[in-house]
């Protein structure tokens, strides 16, 4: 008897309690274990660092039980400053509030810079046929955000290089040391540009990123062959199927060193790359996580908060109802070895609670 109220006490404090903010209603929940969200489903997660508080902004993943498709209209924030007492704030960033745009969620980050938040969307654009990359800016981390008019990116400007609709996704922005903001994106195919010093618009043409022992259409053929045999020497255990670039690029820096961390391959791992400089060249390093559980992509943020990093991602965790479109966030450690270098990401049911 006193296990089983022991048991209840504990799932108890795991359920979401709504609280009565400005905004509207919050909800505040107590994580305990990967997918540490367990009440919805959420997918794509960025993560920003403001002040004492961790923010996780995530694609809310509406796709009903019966169906397989992905359907996501909004974007939600959640934050911390413990790690283990969380809030997913009221406020909700809508595909449809971007004038351009006629919906479909995908995936986003937001930044801060010069005391103003940017909100970096990839939707479905209404007039140029594809996904469109957009962005929001606020004077708070949890809105409300105001739509830029214009998209950043269409697919219009990316053709040269592929013929797919879905290859300007996934966004992830990174101001470096000197002030310069850059954008990195893409599906199959690897993009990056500068930003100018508003941060909604671009300041450069959209620019390829070649990185050795991974495909990608920007690269001829007989350069690809070449680089192919470099990765399999630099990286014995990759497979031959996860030597070319998917999606879902992030970009940080730790000491001297930048990081580019995206997906590979299908079902998809999440590889990385290192550099001296944040526009290259880049060294492919080889696969940092695996297939993440039950779900087909494989998305993440990498953050310093606290003193501690953390590889924030998602999987098809959530019983029954989980799948590669119906996802949900978790969080474990990240650690570098002495070199620099990134060590593989052990994905854990406990995650970082226990």
């Amino acid at each position: 008897m006193k296990k089983l109220l022991i048991a209840s006490l504990v799932a108890a404090c795991a359920l979401p309690v709504m609280a009565q903010d400005a905004a509207g209603v919050d909800t505040v929940f107590t994580a305990t274990s990967n997918p540490f969200v367990k009440y919805k489903h959420l997918g794509d997660p960025a993560a920003l660092v403001d002040g004492d508080r961790l923010y996780v902004y995530a694609g809310h993943d509406q796709c009903p039980p019966n169906r397989e498709h992905y359907d996501l209209r909004e974007w939600c924030i959640l934050s911390t400053t413990d790690m283990k007492t969380w809030t997913e704030h009221s406020y909700k960033l809508k595909a449809t509030d971007f004038p351009w745009a006629r919906g479909e969620a995908w995936a986003s980050q937001c930044i801060k810079h010069n005391g103003k938040y940017y909100w970096y969307v990839t939707a479905e654009h209404k007039d140029i046929h594809g996904k469109a990359l957009g962005v929001a800016v606020s004077d708070s981390p949890t809105g409300p955000f105001k739509a830029i008019e214009k998209p950043l990116v269409t697919n219009n400007m990316t053709t040269k290089w592929t013929r797919i609709s879905w290859d300007d996704i996934d966004p992830t922005v990174m101001v470096d040391d000197d002030g310069t903001a850059y954008i990195f994106w893409g599906n199959t195919q690897l993009y990056y540009a500068r930003l100018k010093p508003n941060m909604v618009e671009l300041d450069s043409e959209v620019m390829t990123i070649d990185i050795p022992g991974i495909h990608q259409p920007s690269l001829p053929a007989e350069k690809q062959e070449a680089l192919m045999k470099l990765n399999k020497q630099a990286d014995k255990q990759a497979h031959k199927d996860y030597d070319f670039f998917t999606e879902a690029p992030w970009i940080h820096k730790h000491k001297e060193w930048y990081y580019l961390t995206f997906s590979v391959g299908f079902p998809e791992k999440t590889a990385y790359a290192m550099s001296k400089s944040i526009n290259g060249p880049w060294e492919y390093k080889g696969i940092l996580n695996e297939i993440a559980g039950n779900c087909n992509t494989n998305h993440h943020a990498i953050v310093k908060f606290k003193g501690e990093w953390y590889f924030i991602y998602h999987n098809g965790g959530i019983n029954t109802a989980g799948s590669s479109f119906r996802r949900s966030v978790c969080i474990d450690r990240l650690y570098y070895k002495k070199n620099g270098e990134l060590k593989r990401i052990q994905m854990t049911s406990e995650g970082i609670w226990q």
